[in-house]
């Protein structure tokens, strides 16, 4: 089979869209980008996208990546803080006049028909060779966003190690449906290029026009967040016809948020196939993933990374018991992108996560939500350790606790319901199976949960409307 590139309005050979990615990396230089110059990289997912982006490194350019979505006057302070010259951009990515910025279609236009010396083929040593040859954000779920500034070669060992322990294959057609500008999306997209596999840049915000896209591909490899795999199941639940378009998927692959079993068991029973859960982050790189030989909720962690659970005192736990995951990988980032743009030095060795969890006696992670307690009647409670015990049966609710002073705090449950049933009936359904001390205070229902960039509920809109 022959790997391809298919987009909305287009489709090549991975050959064809690798002679299109040289002849971009020229009109770029001819822009006066040189090796090791910081650019930043702000655009939504396309071919073009994909090929800008495969010229920059191809260049040897440190990429800043920014959210299609984010505000022009933080595109600036980005500009500002990491000494980027130049912005490349499409026509829906706020940009102020005080960023110099060229078009996507700048670079792509005048690249068609370039002749190019015989034998040429892309090479990313340059690029890999960079300790900044990536520089990324962090949801800021917990905080402000931090630059996290990777080495290229750092992310590119880290995505062999994905692949081989996912099983990605040269016959293999990934469609993720996820931005491109964040750490699962873009692995996907050189994950395609180091299987030499094909790619699907499909429309991921139109589910439905994506899993028509998915049957018309042949697509195998889907990847996507929780929340887009509710979706999708309630897609082919309203046109049955949509379901015979996932037919020839053979891995399901999940992350960027917490995965309910519930959810994973609905697709073995519509598919015969299960959700395959992941843990990783931005700073750290992909950790652990479940595969179709072990689909035992986030798996193993990949072949020369370690995990362990601590304790509050930092001594490792046995089996079996919950603590603090703590993660030494070598494909961590360099350091922290500091205020004048250098790079503040990221410590070796075991890194805490902030994030709950345990190992099963096999080794396989499972991650019960942030590490973060709020105290209620006389208890310590997670509330993600609660939000998981109500998707055991089938609720699927976030909880923003609020500040009490009788009670310590208040907890507003919001429950994700595409039917928008009354809030008691939801109420009675979450005091049957929760204890007193662990009962909502307030049911909010919402049609679906508020997203941010990286697919994640949204955690600082939820507290907006909690507040309300």
């Amino acid at each position: 089979m022959t790997a391809k590139i298919f987009a909305v309005d287009s489709v090549q050979t991975l050959a064809d869209f690798e002679q299109d990615a040289l002849r971009v990396a020229d009109v770029i230089r001819e822009h006066g980008v040189a090796e090791g110059d910081r650019v930043i990289l702000k655009a939504g997912n396309s071919a073009a996208y994909v090929s800008v982006l495969f010229a920059l490194m191809h260049v040897g350019s440190s990429i800043v990546l920014v959210d299609q979505q984010e505000q022009a006057d933080e595109t600036r302070r980005i500009a500002l803080r990491t000494g980027a010259g130049l912005a490349f951009v499409d026509d829906d990515a706020p940009i102020d006049d005080d960023t110099r910025a060229v078009d996507l279609y700048e670079l792509i236009a005048p690249a068609a028909g370039r002749p190019l010396p015989a034998g040429q083929r892309l090479d990313f040593d340059a690029w890999a060779d960079r300790p900044d040859g990536l520089i990324m954000w962090t949801s800021g779920s917990t905080g402000q966003p931090k630059g996290a500034v990777k080495s290229g070669r750092k992310f590119l060992k880290n995505l062999e190690r994905n692949a081989d322990q996912v099983g990605h294959r040269a016959d293999d057609v990934l469609l993720p449906l996820l931005p491109f500008a964040h750490q699962y999306g873009l692995s996907m997209v050189l994950i395609a290029w180091i299987r030499q596999c094909s790619l699907v840049i499909a429309p991921y915000k139109r589910l439905d026009r994506a899993v028509q896209m998915a049957g018309r591909t042949g697509a195998t490899v889907i990847d996507a967040t929780p929340s887009s795999y509710r979706s999708i199941l309630n897609l082919i639940t309203r046109k049955p016809t949509l379901r015979a378009h996932l037919e020839p998927v053979r891995m399901f692959c999940s992350g960027a948020a917490p995965l309910d079993g519930a959810l994973s068991d609905r697709y073995v029973a519509e598919f015969e196939l299960p959700l395959l859960d992941s843990y990783g982050s931005t700073e750290l790189g992909n950790i652990a993933f479940a595969t179709l030989d072990n689909p035992v909720s986030c798996g193993r962690a990949m072949d020369g990374i370690k995990l362990r659970i601590v304790d509050e005192d930092g001594v490792p736990m046995p089996a079996g018991e919950a603590g603090e995951i703590e993660v030494d990988t070598p494909d961590a980032l360099e350091g922290h992108l500091a205020e004048d743009g250098g790079i503040a030095p990221f410590p070796t060795g075991w890194q805490p996560t902030g994030d709950l969890g345990y190992l099963d006696a096999e080794d396989n992670l499972y991650v019960l939500g942030r590490k973060f307690a709020v105290h209620r009647m006389g208890y310590t409670l997670y509330p993600e350790l609660i939000e998981r015990k109500a998707a055991d049966s089938h609720i699927s609710t976030r909880i923003v606790p609020l500040p009490d002073e009788r009670r310590g705090t208040q907890l507003v449950f919001f429950v994700e319901d595409d039917q928008v049933q009354e809030a008691q009936h939801w109420r009675e359904r979450l005091c049957a199976v929760l204890p007193a001390y662990e009962q909502p205070n307030r049911v909010v229902v919402l049609e679906s949960f508020p997203l941010n960039r990286n697919g994640k509920p949204d955690k600082k809109q939820l507290e907006k409307l909690a507040q309300e």
